[in-house]
């Protein structure tokens, strides 16, 4: 924005414990998402495409993987001033690492000293969704408000999983968008004037003029009845002082974006969530595109080969339908279906994996079958072996299965060999999931 120096401030310190067993070696934000990305890839993505290259990201809790796939490729030119920056937690303001998300900003001040910013940009790191934050900043100065808000409108029954932004009784385009009260997770909430049967819930992303920003902080650090939060305590802070405004999503124009795709936004915190928003990617048209080349998503290329789906040992065809392929992938002889396959995965002659999504070099043995389940890195399912079938059968190597069946293998972990009450099990297994997808 003309006349208006903006920096950009990633909170991406997350533990992630509902992602568990994904984020038992990993940030949050450093999971791999949709074959070889990501998902701070996103917000990355949404920031640059958005023309602002002054950009923080504040890490934490094991941050190797975050940091090394940062500073391997988010690289800008820093003749131009422009850098992504991982910045840890650095004990600069006492001995405590981050106690909350505004805690971790003030933490970390002297970067916005530093910069001296007009505006900062504060976003998560763990959402799938195209933004153009530029509109925000823009709705932002116009309204004259210390702090915006993005808010994405949901269905009333939602309103438990979210922290809900209530707008002024609209009397004016000001009123509509002032923020009368933000409420974390309520039972109810009130539908919107336009639509009754949707309320505005908080997207994690934020608009602050700079110095208002940093007196919150100040304040908030010698509270003692604060968890030192954003949205718990930061917002409500600017709420209180009838000084924050909504920005409503649905009102951001991405250039390419389509009308199924429109105003897409996942928030993938826990393990249903994640693989439901893999399943958005593979339909013929997604619900999220990712193949956008007016918006893209950027992340670091892969050195691994093209895909090749081949014939295996018995002269069966290798297959993919309504899947995503990434590099390196070989299906040799197997068939996968309604799947995400990342880079370097390899499955074997008579395999089938179905409804599932596998990371980095996993591999399917010969036979096997993998059913509606979320495989981490370098997992090695042996001949036989099923995976998904029977959630009971799944718990008692140790591996994590949540309430609604989705099995969940961690990085490495171990697959017993099959037994021969296994094979007839996968056999029998491959050929009724073989006559359904026919």
């Amino acid at each position: 924005m003309v006349g208006k120096k903006v920096l950009a401030i990633v909170l991406a310190g997350g533990e992630g414990k509902r992602l568990m067993p994904l984020t038992a070696d990993r940030a949050k934000p450093a999971v791999p998402f949709a074959g070889g990305y990501r998902l701070i890839d996103f917000a990355l993505s949404n920031l640059t495409n958005s023309g602002y290259f002054q950009i923080v990201v504040l890490t934490q809790y094991k941050s190797h993987s975050l940091d090394r796939h940062i500073s391997e490729t988010w690289r800008m030119s820093t003749q131009l001033g422009n850098y992504i920056a991982s910045v840890p937690a650095q004990q600069r303001v006492g001995k405590s690492w981050f106690l909350g998300s505004a805690n971790a900003i003030y933490q970390s001040l002297n970067l916005i000293h530093d910069a001296a910013p007009d505006i900062v940009v504060v976003v998560g790191a763990d959402h799938v969704y195209r933004m153009d934050f530029e509109q925000m900043v823009r709705s932002h100065v116009a309204s004259g408000a210390k702090v915006t808000v993005a808010g994405v409108r949901q269905p009333l029954s939602m309103a438990h999983q979210f922290g809900v932004i209530e707008v002024e009784p609209e009397t004016g385009e000001e009123q509509g968008n002032r923020i009368a009260a933000f409420v974390e997770k309520p039972a109810s909430t009130r539908g919107l004037a336009d639509d009754p049967s949707q309320f505005l819930a908080s997207m994690g992303n934020y608009v602050f003029d700079a110095d208002a920003l940093k007196a919150a902080l100040e304040l908030d650090s010698i509270r003692q009845d604060t968890k030192h939060d954003m949205g718990g305590d930061i917002i409500p802070y600017f709420v209180d002082r009838g000084e924050a405004m909504v920005y409503d999503f649905s009102s951001n124009e991405v250039p390419g974006a389509t009308e199924r795709d429109r105003n897409y936004w996942r928030d993938v915190g826990t393990i249903d969530s994640y693989f439901d928003a893999h399943l958005d990617l593979i339909s013929p048209m997604p619900v999220f595109n990712l193949y956008n080349s007016q918006w893209p998503i950027y992340t670091r290329q892969s050195i691994s080969p093209p895909a090749k789906l081949v014939r295996g040992a018995d002269d069966t065809p290798g297959t993919a339908v309504d899947s995503i392929i990434s590099s390196g992938v070989v299906v040799s002889g197997g068939s996968v279906e309604n799947s995400v396959l990342s880079d370097d995965v390899f499955v074997a002659s008579g395999a089938l994996v179905a409804d599932s999504v596998l990371l980095d070099h996993v591999s399917i043995g010969a036979g096997a079958v993998v059913r509606r389940a979320i495989l981490d890195k370098n997992v090695v399912v042996p001949p036989g072996a099923t995976i998904g079938l029977d959630p009971d059968h799944d718990r008692r190597p140790g591996f994590a299965v949540t309430d609604s069946g989705i099995t969940v293998l961690s990085k490495g972990q171990l697959v017993p060999p099959a037994s021969e009450l296994d094979r007839d099990l996968a056999r029998a297994a491959a050929k009724t999931l073989q006559g359904d997808l026919v």
